[in-house]
This record gives structure tokens, C-alpha cells and sequence, in this order.
């Protein structure tokens, strides 16, 4: 069966882009993914998402390259194989970015990317509780809502901010993102709003959408410079399929791999793995960029954390009436701060709050109750890459983010440790914050906090670049994101993003999908 359009990744972008295709009821759309339904309550359940971290069933579970700044630690890297992507596992922070970041993209030659040209399409996605506005919408398939439930401790954590000398806000979304306070999840009446959910739903009956899961792309079919379809394997059988258009929607890790297993990529790496190069595009994977993040944990002197909640009396309390701390997204409260080392007035620190132990991704339990900062700085300096480990499609590819290769990022995470100490140190924690778990009361100087940033970091979960938009030699797409020097195939998630929005990249990653789509 020929398709219209051929999309590859059912994830944030994926769904979002095969739910606007399919509103034309004379387009075939095809949507590939390789992971199956999102079936697992737990995808559904808010705070069933700290259950999902290390599940393999819907989780690509990468792992770095050893980071040589790092301790030579390989750092995990979970991402949704699953119906919607990392947007069926992740903590549902609806977030941005900074006004800057799109215009520093247009600047640069990415024509029709600066805030106010994209900023439409963030409001066309949204369904926003509190209602439009110049910066929101309402009726979209996204929903964005206040969170039910909330710890008490994450209000003591705004207080705290505040009394360190950080303003508040009540929307990161609005015309100033500085500031401290609750995030707005991506929820519907209590239940994760993934992408699948507000973008594939709706579509399910329509008659000119297929969806076909457990399918793993292996190959882009081409003819000369053109895209004409997809191979791909399902259990132990390869198919193909053909379409006039060819969109790859894997993320910032399986596009580019998908690109390279085709022949189209850097020239004398394809060749190191007897791959028969096709079209010498010397950035794909390159520009490989991450948000860092350090945690500082301490114990916490009352039993009102989430460490020990009862869950089955939160089940319970969800299951009928959607609300309690199974509808919580744990990091329900934050802050973006412009520290002495910004180079401008954007924020260049981000803070997510859990009122939990929180280590190791969640796959370390601690004892006791809890506390939990989460830092990260917004615009690091460093770059890595992603390469292919083999030809062989289903090998993870080799990621090396290179993190903290820069003197600058260095800083950067210093100041987080800081700030997150100088924050549980205020009058308003004195009644909750008991001894300080990590970094440590032992490390003060510059140099041990240092050691224990490189002994501790891990992601926060925003890998971007590796299809970079531009016009520039190193870029993967033009700014329409069709790939440069090729027909009918184009990358379509936050692999084309030049540069780290400040911020979760989610919503940015809808933004790009629904952008495309009305081009088209």
C-alpha cells in the first residue's frame, strides 16, 4: 500500500504530526513506532511515571559513552519506546523555553523560527486551563493544566526561593519565564496528556491513519536523491513500505541513526562501517547537546514526603476521583534563575523540586524521608555526538555528549549546588530540612563540589541537535526541515533544534510538529 506521508516515531513530534496530517481525509498517512500501545496504567497514573524509568519494556534504556569529565561513569539515558514517546514517561512539565532561544535560531538562518513566528503554533496545540491569553490557547489537542494535588512541602520551597531573593511567577509560559513556582503539567482531568493521548485519539477512527507498532525502520528507501519509503522489521520479518513523503520523527537519537543506517551522514564514518554512502551530509549527529543536571538531597525531619505514601490508598484515591499524589507529577514545583554567570538577562539555571528522596534517577531508594533539588544549567557550551556502534539497525547507537568539556559549564554546575543549598538554608525549610545527604556537609570548596558533580550528575532528560536546522555547512535540514540535498524526506523533532531551548523540551517538540504540518 502506498501512503502520502510515512512517519517515523510515534513520540512527542510523531503523534502530534500524524494527528494534523490525518485531519485531510485525502492523505494517507502511515505512522511507525517501534515500541508498542500505551497500554500500562501506569503511563496514564501521573506518578506511575517514576515506575517507568527503568522499564525495558517501553524504554530504549541508552547508555552514554564513559564521559571523561564524568568520572568515566556511562550516564543513563531513558527515552520512550512507546506510543508518545518520552511524553508517556517523562515528569509532564509544560515548559518553553526563553523568548531568546527561538530568536538566537532565526538569527542564525533559521528563517521563521524566532519566538513570535512560532509561538501560533505553541497555542494552536494547547487546551489551557486558565483560559487564552496573548501567550495561550484553548480547544487544542495538548492539554495543559494545574496540577490536583500538591505536596506541602513544594509551597515551603517557593517560600524558601523567595526569601533567598528569587521573584515568583505564576506562568514560565508568559511574558517573563524568571522566577519561582508551580509547573503546569501536560494532564486531562487528572491523566497524562502524552502526545498519543492528545493527538492520536482523536485520529484513531479515521479511516486514512494506519498505525503500526513493534515496527523498528531499519533503512529510508531511496531513488536517486529521492525518499521513497521505509524499511522496516516487525518480529523476525523485514517489510517496506512506500509514501511520497518521508518523515523522520525518531528524536535527537534514533533520526540521525536512521539517517547514517541509509547511507546519508558523514562520508568517512559510514564507510568505517561498510556502509555505502548515498549523500555525504557531514552533521548528522553532530551537535549533540544536553541538560545536565545535579541533585542536592537532605532529609527531611516530618513523615509528609512521597517516599513512604501509601500506594494503594493513593491508587484508590485516583482511581475514583482522580486526584490525591498518584495525580502528581512528584516535580510539582520549580524556578528559572539568571545566576551572576548569565551572559544576558535569560535565565540560564532551571530548578525542579521533589519533595522525595530522588537518586539515581529513582532506581536508588534511600531510607528515610526526603528532599530533593534538581539543577541544571539551561545553555551549556558543550557539544557532543552520536555515532553508529555497527550497520546493524538494531544496535543502540554510541552517544557521547562530552558534558561539562567546557570551563563555562564547569561554573555553571557549581552555581546550581549553591543556589540549591542557599534555598534549603532559608527560615522557611528550618522546621523540615534536616541534615544534608548529598553533596555533604563536608564538601564546601569549589573543588569537592566539583568532585561530587562528576561523581553524581546524570540527565535531565533533553537531548537535542543531532539534525541540526540551519544554513550552515554542519546543518542536517534547511529551515522548511526538508533534508538538505535530498527530496521528499524530512526530520521533524527536537533533532533539528540548533541550540537547547531553556527549558523542558516537550511542548518545544509538539511546537515543531505542528509547525510543519501547517506548512504542508
Amino acid at each position: 500500500m502506498e501512503f502520502d506521508f510515512i512517519i517515523v516515531g510515534a513520540g512527542s513530534a510523531g503523534c502530534a504530526l500524524a494527528g494534523r496530517l490525518s485531519e485531510n481525509p485525502n492523505s494517507r498517512v502511515l505512522l511507525l513506532e517501534a515500541g508498542g500501545r500505551d497500554w500500562h496504567p501506569f503511563i496514564h497514573m501521573p506518578a506511575g511515571f517514576a515506575k517507568l524509568i527503568h522499564s525495558d519494556s517501553i524504554n530504549w534504556a541508552y547508555e552514554t559513552e564513559p564521559q571523561a569529565e564524568l568520572d568515566g561513569r556511562r550516564l543513563y539515558w531513558p527515552r520512550g519506546k512507546v506510543l508518545g514517546g518520552s511524553s508517556s514517561i517523562n515528569a509532564m512539565c509544560y515548559c518553553r523555553g526563553h523568548r531568546k532561544d527561538y530568536d538566537e535560531w532565526a538569527a542564525a538562518g533559521a528563517t521563521g523560527w524566532s519566538f513570535d513566528e512560532v509561538l501560533p503554533y505553541f497555542v494552536k496545540a494547547e487546551d489551557q486551563e486558565n483560559g487564552a491569553s496573548a501567550y495561550h490557547g484553548t480547544g487544542g489537542p495538548l492539554g495543559v493544566q494545574n496540577l490536583r494535588h500538591t505536596n506541602p512541602l513544594s509551597a515551603v520551597f517557593i517560600e524558601a526561593a523567595q526569601q533567598a531573593g528569587q521573584t515568583l511567577t505564576d506562568d514560565f509560559n508568559g511574558p517573563r519565564q524568571r522566577g519561582f513556582g508551580y509547573y503546569q503539567v501536560t494532564q486531562r482531568d487528572g491523566r497524562r496528556c502524552s502526545s498519543a493521548f492528545a493527538y492520536l485519539r482523536p485520529a484513531a477512527k479515521r479511516a486514512n491513519l494506519t498505525v503500526q507498532t513493534h515496527a523498528q525502520a531499519t533503512r529510508i528507501l531511496l531513488d536517486g536523491s529521492r525518499a521513497t519509503g521505509i524499511e522496516y522489521r516487525r518480529g523476525r520479518r523485514s517489510h517496506s513500505v512506500h509514501g511520497g513523503q518521508v518523515i523522520l520523527a525518531g528524536g535527537a537519537i534514533n533520526s540521525p541513526q536512521l539517517l547514517m543506517l541509509s547511507g546519508i551522514g558523514p562520508a568517512a564514518e559510514l564507510r568505517t562501517h561498510g556502509i555505502d554512502v548515498h549523500h555525504d551530509l557531514p552533521g548528522v549527529g553532530k551537535n549533540l547537546q544536553d541538560h545536565l543536571d545535579i541533585c542536592t538531597l537532605a532529609h527531611c525531619r516530618e513523615p509528609i514526603t512521597y517516599d513512604k505514601v501509601s500506594e494503594f490508598a493513593s491508587g484508590l484515591r485516583y482511581l475514583f476521583g482522580r486526584k490525591g499524589p498518584a495525580s502528581s507529577n512528584i516535580a510539582e514545583a520549580g524556578g528559572f534563575v539568571v545566576s551572576r554567570h548569565a551572559t544576558d538577562d535569560r535565565p540560564d539555571i532551571q530548578m525542579h523540586f521533589v519533595p522525595a528522596f530522588l537518586d539515581d534517577h529513582g532506581r536508588n531508594i534511600l531510607p528515610g524521608h526526603g528532599m530533593t533539588i534538581h539543577a541544571c544549567a539551561l545553555r551549556p557550551q558543550s557539544r557532543g555526538e552520536l555515532t553508529l556502534q555497527s550497520s546493524d539497525a538494531l544496535a543502540a547507537p554510541l552517544l557521547q555528549p562530552n558534558y561539562l568539556e567546557y570551563e563555562y559549564d564547569r561554573r555553571l554546575m557549581l552555581e546550581c549546588v549553591r543556589l540549591a543549598r542557599e534555598i534549603f538554608s532559608q527560615q522557611a525549610f528550618r522546621p523540615y530540612a534536616g541534615a544534608e545527604l548529598y553533596p555533604g556537609v563536608e564538601a564546601q570548596s569549589d573543588e569537592a563540589l566539583l568532585r561530587f558533580i562528576r561523581r553524581r550528575a546524570e540527565t535531565i532528560y533533553h537531548p537535542v541537535g543531532t539534525c541540526k536546522m540551519g544554513v550552515d555547512p554542519m546543518a542536517v535540514v534547511d529551515p522548511q526541515l526538508n533534508v538538505r540535498g535530498l527530496d521528499a524526506l524530512s526530520v521533524v523533532d527536537a533533532s533539528i533544534m540548533p541550540a537547547l531551548v531553556s527549558g523542558n523540551t516537550n511542548a518545544p517538540a509538539i511546537m515543531i510538529a505542528e509547525k510543519f504540518a501547517a506548512q504542508l
